[in-house]
């Protein structure tokens, strides 16, 4: 009852200020974070929570599902296909460099053996797809470079796990890496992501079945809640299939997309600020400072080192304007996935868990209060910008030069 009142007058509290804090640095994400420390155990009290509770990794997994369900929708597959070059470079290229630069910031920074800085590194490379949806859902960005963090925050989570699942393995000395389980996990979620929303859409096509205008905004609910279901059930990888379930609906059924849209953005926000209060009440001093300074030097240079780096390399040669470039490598921002793979992490018993989930947790921390803070700094940087190429034309021009083509030939 008392998370409950939490949630409820941060929740009243933040559609208060919500005006404000579109046009300046104050964020709601950031509200319920300092919200939950707040109220927690190791400041109030009023909300006793610990990490390996049922309620904190139920209410994280909900919230990355909600969230890569809406995201997917974003994009159909018609849009991923020609606009593939960009969040290929990001997740081709980006994703295994961050990866590595992150192990080596924990290897030599923190003093992890080098399967651990693995681990944790593969923990913090995704990107969140919520903290994303702040610049995503910009008008005045760019649409090629929303279009590149929308596909490459909504993918890295799902491309990431299998890294999470064989360094866990390694770190706890398995001798059998369960492989094929982890391949057949990841398919189950691709064909129930895609295969759900296809039939759901067929039958509502034939003449047995019509959809009245009052409910037509649940038919993606239903199909999200049965993709969800049929996932725990058959141990699928809930989160590709998430993402897979979003584009299935956005390819096939726009008019599905279009009555799911404002309803699904926002049930996903409602998930990701509980899950937010949720997070801060494991916070305490006491585990903040138990980091110790190398930690924190570790969750920095993980943020303004690696990602960007890894970013800026990725991307040598593409026609990004510096702007856009920059813009990709800091928002790079850490989020649920993170959450939700650290708990797994905790869970496992490996002898420096509870120091990696620590390093991940305070990692986790600054990104929200930097990148939540600095979406709008971000967008207003494009002021300026006119006639930016969407990522149609710019992949459109790519293919020109490909076969010869020129504006004369055409």
């Amino acid at each position: 009852m008392a998370l409950l009142m939490a949630f409820a007058a941060l929740l009243l509290l933040a559609v208060l200020l919500s005006s404000l804090a579109h046009r300046t640095i104050l964020s709601t994400a950031a509200l319920f974070l300092v919200g939950g420390f707040l109220l927690g155990d190791g400041m109030t009290g009023v909300i006793t929570l610990q990490p390996g509770d049922p309620l904190v990794y139920t209410l994280a997994e909900l919230a990355l599902f909600a969230v890569l369900f809406t995201d997917g929708m974003h994009a159909g597959w018609k849009d991923l296909r020609s606009a593939w070059r960009l969040p290929g470079r990001a997740l081709g290229w980006g994703l295994p460099l961050t990866l590595l630069v992150t192990a080596a910031l924990a290897h030599y920074v923190v003093g992890l053996g080098w399967i651990e800085s693995l681990l944790i590194a593969a923990v913090l490379t995704p990107t969140d797809p919520v903290f994303a949806a702040a610049l995503v859902g910009n008008e005045r960005v760019p649409p090629r470079l929303r279009h590149l963090l929308n596909v490459e925050s909504g993918v890295n989570d799902g491309l990431i796990l299998p890294f999470v699942v064989l360094f866990l393995a390694l770190a706890q000395g398995s001798d059998d890496l369960h492989l094929g389980e982890l391949g057949t996990e990841l398919a189950l979620g691709l064909i129930i992501g895609v295969a759900v929303p296809w039939a759901a859409i067929k039958l509502e096509r034939t003449r047995l079945f019509a959809i009245s205008a009052k409910y037509e905004p649940l038919n993606a609910v239903a199909i999200g809640l049965l993709v969800l279901a049929l996932g725990k059930v058959t141990h699928g990888n809930l989160f590709l299939a998430a993402f897979a379930a979003g584009v299935t609906v956005a390819t096939m059924g726009g008019r599905h997309h279009e009555a799911f849209e404002e309803f699904g953005e926002l049930v996903a926000e409602l998930l990701k600020l509980a899950a937010l209060l949720v997070f801060g009440a494991l916070l305490s001093p006491a585990f903040l400072g138990d980091v110790g300074w190398l930690g924190w030097l570790f969750a920095l240079l993980a943020l303004v080192v690696a990602r960007p780096l890894a970013i800026w390399v990725s991307f040598l040669g593409s026609r990004l304007s510096t702007r856009e470039q920059v813009a990709v490598m800091w928002f790079g921002p850490k989020g649920f996935a993170s959450v939700v793979y650290g708990l797994l992490v905790l869970e496992s018993g490996i002898s420096n868990a509870d120091m990696i989930f620590h390093l991940v947790g305070v990692t986790i921390v600054l990104s929200i209060f930097a990148h939540s803070s600095t979406d709008i700094v971000v967008a207003r940087g494009f002021d300026d910008v006119h006639e930016v190429p969407t990522w149609h034309q710019d992949e459109r021009r790519d293919g020109d030069e490909r076969t010869g083509a020129t504006d004369e030939s055409r």
